[in-house]
């Protein structure tokens, strides 16, 4: 048996391997269900059921129905991210594994997935370096990105911003065709689509459908699209219609059979009304029928059973076809998946990041605002005993906020996950070269905003008038910076939803503040709160980092004198001078001096760790 097992391995990476050198003529699927527990009776659900259809290359494939009809949980599995109850999806009439299938198909989402600060051409070239084919791409990208912008009717717009918040880019509909044409830089065989005119008028939806069916036809492209209520004249320019409703098949076969088919049921379609309009109508279920209007209910049954006798009686071709081997070659050489990824995906988050103000400039702005009010509310303090408590506020304020503002970087890491968890469904890159280059990126920006800070408040403070203790100051507001902002994509990789990944990021922050050291004496903190969060709180490591390079070996001057008597608010070996070294401030605190190795270890630490969890969360959620 086990030699028949390895006999049926090897016929089977054969083909898979032969596959990756075809071109794909068909696409078919047959019998597909998928069932799931109702949440309400807990009784089995289906959401698609005994669904079947085949499209062929060069075709465009709409799949309509009304909301909950099915419609995306079919593309979902016909794309290969949903796996189906039963059923079978095949290619040229044979089943590929996933990691083939994955090679051969590319998915569009609903949402425009761009770095908005990108313009057209280079959203085009950084999808071809991305690209799993390499080799190919690395010979053709010029050519390729330059026909894709002329098929999609982007070149006076190619040197074009995609568009942010604050700066105008391109329309809505092109917007639409560069998601489609980034898609295409990899050449795939077949192309998903889900819902490719949401949010756009009839005129520009006509212009995506149109661009999309010239270029299926002149390159064999195989095209299924999800699309809700599509005018009438770009319903007409989809070659076949998959209307679904109530997870059941009502009709599948060419648009133009639509009106005809319909007609033979007894319902045709209204002079003067939208093909596409008439029949969503006659399949929604989730409205109340007129009084005098047949039940709707009932009216889909029919149409659901209509369809299967007349599947039945015609021999709609639904299941797998004979496998065509008059193929020629697909991918061309051998894939190069590289250390090319995260130098391509830094060079693309370095032009984000300087060109887009809402990721890093913005926040330089609010910093540089902190630390001009910081250094002019703590204007020239001296070394005398009563600014003493104003040195350490100022040392706890400028830690906690600069970490607490890191909550402007949810955003713009929300926007950067949402490119790539397209890219990475479309089998570009994993989530370690998300990680590590996301991580690199920030590096500069956030020394940058440390060097800026310290430089405006360190000496309008008059903190220790040291080079070095200066130096230290800024490391301390670089890691502080660095642990905030992984503690932001921590939370966002876990929650990435922007009001929830704000709210938890303050309210880390807002407890970090609180069991850091300062508002609470550590000794004093109890059992639970020092256990458990104390220690693992990097702001409780920045502000002693910081105060112990503050106060150790500075010297502060007592209230009164040696001949009137001295009033010494900290008890130290100076205190027959009149003064107060700085280790006694620090003992009050109970924060040891000589562990400067040992505290920037243990901040480098938590950082690792909120990196290392972010990516975990990344790696593990679908």
């Amino acid at each position: 048996m086990s030699a028949n097992v390895s006999s049926d391995t090897e016929r089977q990476t054969g083909h898979e391997q032969h596959m990756s050198n075809e071109i794909v003529h068909t696409l078919s699927w047959s019998n597909i269900t998928q069932t799931v527990k109702d949440r309400s009776t807990k009784e089995p659900k289906h959401l698609v059921r005994d669904v079947g259809g085949q499209i062929k290359a060069g075709e465009v494939l709409a799949l309509m129905g009304p909301s909950g009809s099915g419609k995306t949980t079919l593309l979902n599995i016909l794309a290969g991210r949903t796996s189906s109850t039963s059923g079978n999806v095949v290619v040229n009439g044979a089943h590929v594994s996933a990691p083939v299938f994955k090679k051969l198909t590319s998915f569009v989402e609903q949402e425009d997935a761009l770095v908005g600060s990108l313009t057209v051409r280079e959203t085009l070239d950084f999808a071809a370096r991305l690209s799993l084919a390499r080799s190919v791409i690395k010979n053709e990208k010029g050519t390729r990105v330059q026909s894709l912008i002329d098929s999609f009717g982007l070149k006076n717009q190619s040197d074009t911003l995609i568009g942010t918040p604050i700066r105008k880019g391109i329309s809505g509909g092109q917007k639409r065709r560069v998601s489609v044409a980034s898609q295409l830089i990899t050449a795939p065989k077949i192309l998903f689509l889900d819902e490719p005119t949401s949010g756009l008028d009839s005129m520009a939806s006509f212009q995506v459908i149109s661009l999309l069916k010239n270029y299926a036809r002149q390159h064999q492209l195989l095209v299924v699209a999800s699309i809700h209520q599509p005018s009438a004249a770009t319903f007409q320019l989809f070659d076949k219609l998959l209307l679904l409703s109530q997870g059941h098949t009502c009709y599948f076969g060419t648009v133009s059979g639509v009106a005809p088919y319909f007609s033979n049921l007894g319902m045709p379609v209204p002079e003067l009304m939208n093909p596409s309009e008439h029949i969503l109508n006659l399949t929604n279920t989730d409205f109340d029928p007129e009084a005098g209007v047949v039940d709707t209910v009932t009216q889909c049954l029919a149409i659901q059973t209509a369809w299967k006798t007349h599947e039945n009686d015609v021999h709609i071709v639904t299941s797998a076809q004979e496998k065509d081997d008059a193929l020629v070659n697909l991918q061309g050489p051998g894939l190069v998946h590289d250390l090319g990824i995260p130098i391509t995906l830094l060079h693309r988050l370095f032009l984000k990041s300087y060109r887009d103000i809402v990721t890093y400039w913005i926040r330089v702005a609010m910093y540089m605002g902190l630390a001009i009010m910081m250094g002019t509310v703590w204007l020239q303090l001296s070394t005398i005993q009563k600014d003493i408590q104003s040195f350490v506020n100022a040392l706890f304020f400028g830690s906690a906020f600069l970490s607490f503002m890191a909550v402007a970087y949810v955003p713009a890491f929300l926007e950067d996950r949402a490119i790539f968890a397209k890219e990475r469904a479309n089998g570009l890159y994993g989530p370690l070269s998300f990680v590590v280059s996301n991580f690199l990126i920030g590096l500069p920006f956030l020394f940058l905003i440390s060097i800026l800070f310290a430089t405006v408040t360190y000496w309008l403070i008059n903190l220790r008038p040291d080079a070095t203790a200066f130096f230290i100051h800024v490391m301390w507001l670089f890691l502080d910076l660095v642990a905030a902002e992984s503690l932001v994509v921590l939370v966002s990789s876990i929650f990435p939803n922007f009001i929830i990944a704000l709210a938890l990021v303050a309210f880390a922050n807002g407890l970090w503040m609180s069991v850091g050291g300062f508002l609470v004496p550590t000794g004093s903190l109890n059992v639970f709160w020092r256990y458990v969060f104390h220690y693992i709180d990097y702001q409780a490591y920045v502000f002693r980092g910081m105060m112990v390079n503050e106060f150790d070996g500075r010297i502060y001057r007592c209230a009164g004198d040696v001949v009137t008597g001295c009033s010494c608010a900290y008890e130290s070996e100076l205190l027959d001078q009149c003064k107060i070294d700085g280790k006694a401030v620090l003992r009050y605190y109970d924060y040891p001096t000589g562990q400067l190795g040992k505290t920037v270890g243990i901040m480098i630490g938590i950082i690792a760790v909120y990196r290392v969890l972010g990516y975990l969360a990344l790696r593990f959620r679908k």
